[in-house]
């Protein structure tokens, strides 16, 4: 029986495509929600989930941060997906009888410039790989779609044109997550540890927690916070560091950490991909 990976979406949205970059060993289970992704991971429905966590344009993904230290599930890796956008139809139907094109509210910016160009209006849509199953399925001769080469392959849609975005840097970072994490020094550049902590309730104690990071020598790659428990005071703060929690200095670093800090949680360890370069 072939191993399954979940992702939040249609089949041909971008998340599909970071599937299929990263594990295209894998059968895939398209879902409506990333709790879904995770539900199926955790029911045993999937093998593994496939979560955006941040865009290069558009920063951090809503509430994913929230939900991975609820998920139960780890880090094995991470997979990056350069957002290209593409232009479709149905066959046979030319760019100029188009009156409007259907995207994500993200997408729509992006590609301001070409469809500036060619006088098409642009209408908001709750899924952009949705949209090109619908239009598949309506059979909309005025109607166009901004969305990936792999969702037009799938609905059976013409390419008018490919990689019409405004700007060629973006790119979507993915987390692979399963139920059990893995500890082994793997890949060829590197090591990532992610965790999430709560510093104590007592002054400086996030700057002396940051201290030894910063005398052992190890490269923190993102730290962003967020609220929890429905409190303007209680912060959660999320990590990516350069290294493996048995190096030397990371395990220092930690354990300097864990003295100022009243939960501290290791996400993830995983190979690091050399296309954050």
């Amino acid at each position: 029986m072939s191993k399954r990976i979940a992702f939040q979406g249609e089949l041909g949205a971008y998340s599909h495509q970071a599937c299929v970059d990263a594990r295209p060993e894998m059968d895939v289970l398209p879902c409506k929600s990333f709790e879904d992704v995770i539900g199926a991971v955790r029911q045993g429905a999937a093998d593994l989930a496939m979560l955006p966590v941040e865009n290069t344009t558009y920063g951090r993904v809503a509430d994913i941060h929230r939900l991975l230290p609820e998920s139960g599930l780890r880090i094995i890796d991470e997979a990056f997906v350069r957002v290209h956008i593409s232009m479709m139809a149905l066959p046979g139907v030319q760019i100029e009888e188009l009156k409007k094109v259907r995207a994500h509210p993200v997408l729509l910016p992006q590609a301001a410039t070409f469809l500036s160009q060619y006088g098409i209006a642009g209408e908001a849509w709750a899924d952009s790989a949705g949209a090109a199953q619908e239009l598949a399925e309506t059979q909309s001769r005025d109607i166009g779609v901004l969305a990936s080469d792999l969702a037009a392959e799938i609905y059976g849609l013409h390419l008018l044109a490919r990689h019409i975005e405004d700007h060629a840097h973006n790119t979507t970072r993915f987390l692979i997550m399963g139920k059990d994490g893995d500890l082994s020094r793997r890949g060829e550049h590197g090591m990532i540890t992610t965790f999430v902590f709560q510093v104590r309730n007592i002054p400086a104690a996030l700057y002396k927690a940051m201290g030894g990071f910063a005398t052992n020598g190890v490269n923190m790659t993102k730290l962003e916070s967020y609220m929890v428990g429905g409190s303007f005071t209680a912060t959660q703060f999320y990590a990516d560091i350069e290294g493996h929690p048995e190096d030397p200095g990371v395990q220092r670093a930690l354990e300097e950490l864990d003295y100022f800090t009243d939960m501290l949680e290791i996400l993830g360890v995983y190979p690091r991909d050399p296309r954050r370069d």
